[in-house]
């Protein structure tokens, strides 16, 4: 099957809490490495500091890196994070959010992912996050 923005959007409604949805991720696009996404300015998410909370982005990271190892596979797996570990190196001022998700391991039982964040436009990363997930299904 093949699995690409239109099938990402349907994952991103269907699968994730509603607090998850209501970020308004978009999926942009997938390759053999991963994928792109845009985490859209939502003052929801900015906190008392003017700034996108580091919540938000631990969030983002994990739900787009989850998409993604759904591109790769074809398919949404069940899937539990085992670990997530996130590095805030700059803050990120409200404005739209460039994702990118490298996959460096996606094996039959676990899977590890590689994120960065970056504020639109801009080439210095702002937050990083490397996860391993465990699938729950075949």
């Amino acid at each position: 099957m093949q699995f690409g923005v239109k099938e990402a959007e349907e994952t991103l409604a269907r699968v994730f809490a509603p607090w998850i949805v209501e970020m308004g991720l978009k999926p942009v696009g997938f390759d053999a490495a991963g994928g792109d996404f845009v985490l859209p300015e939502n003052r929801a998410l900015v906190h008392v500091g003017g700034i996108i909370c580091g919540q938000a982005t631990a969030a983002a990271a994990d739900t787009c890196a989850v998409v993604a190892l759904a591109a790769l596979n074809g398919r949404f797996r069940i899937c539990t994070t085992v670990d997530l570990t996130t590095h805030f190196i700059r803050p990120l001022k409200p404005g739209d959010v460039d994702i990118r998700v490298d996959v460096l391991s996606n094996g039959k039982r676990m899977a590890y992912t590689k994120v960065e964040m970056r504020a639109k436009g801009e080439t210095k990363v702002a937050v990083t996050a490397t996860s391993a997930f465990a699938y729950l299904e075949e």
